[in-house]
């Protein structure tokens, strides 16, 4: 039994630094054609600070995300875990171009995990850091908006809809809770982007998919959903909380190629 367990945790802490690198096509609703083909670098949860293999999984992840040279890489929160991994997080935004940033619910330490601290993040530049706010830029010859919510204003119940340029052509939400799928208003945001999940970080496999021992009757864990012409990507993220291990939900990095839905 002991050798088992051996085996058992030495596997999760192999897996919690077994990045995967992966390109996804994602159809968007309303897409312009001259931003068909743009390509986004979605990166989530590097939870920085604590001692995991999280931290390998989040420098190879943006060592990738560089050399893919995208249009934009976007990142959705829970950026550390603990001050300690704030000079670590800046070292790895300075590599990222054109890089948008939110902050997750332990960057502002809202959460169960006690072994999380709040780093009091604010400027982090040259990333841009959005808190409840957007900047709308030029890419491609079209407008394309990127509004970033802030995760302490979501939980009190604040609306996307009103951070959104109705005069963009794309319209990009971030927020680290993929619930607020639920709460955009048809016709605002094209594109949502979100992290907090893991893909469960600790699940146990059978015949048709996995048990995500966390939050089990969540409705998004990762991948690519759709409600009411809104496409969402939900990262399985690149760290860890609680414990330095993740079973059978690899950390994940994830280029978006845009196209036409």
């Amino acid at each position: 039994m002991a050798t088992v367990a051996g085996a058992a945790l030495g596997w999760g802490w192999f897996e919690a630094g077994w990045v995967r690198l992966r390109t996804l096509e994602l159809p968007v609703p309303e897409l312009p054609d001259k931003l068909a083909g743009l390509r986004i670098v979605h990166l989530s949860d590097f939870h920085l600070g604590p001692p995991s293999r999280g931290q390998r999984a989040a420098e190879r992840a943006v060592e990738w995300a560089a050399s893919r040279d995208p249009d934009l890489v976007l990142v959705t929160g829970d950026l550390v875990s603990h001050p300690r991994g704030e000079s670590l997080l800046r070292k790895l935004l300075e590599q990222l171009p054109h890089c948008y940033v939110i902050l997750g619910n332990h960057d502002v330490e809202s959460s169960r995990d006690p072994f999380s601290r709040a780093a009091g993040l604010s400027d982090l530049s040259p990333a841009h850091l959005l808190v409840d706010e957007s900047e709308t830029i030029e890419l491609r010859g079209a407008r394309v908006q990127i509004a970033g919510i802030d995760p302490r204003t979501y939980r009190r119940g604040a609306r996307p809809e009103r951070l959104v340029d109705t005069g963009a052509d794309l319209r990009i939400l971030l927020c680290h809770y993929p619930t607020v799928l639920d709460s955009v208003v048809p016709g605002t945001f094209q594109l949502v982007l979100s992290g907090h999940m893991h893909d469960g970080q600790i699940t146990v496999p059978y015949a048709l998919g996995k048990v995500r021992l966390a939050h089990i009757n969540a409705p998004y864990w990762a991948g690519i959903y759709g409600r009411d012409g809104t496409t969402m990507h939900v990262s399985a993220g690149l760290g860890t909380t609680f414990v330095p291990f993740r079973f059978f939900a690899r950390p994940e990095a994830t280029e978006l190629v845009l196209q036409r839905a």
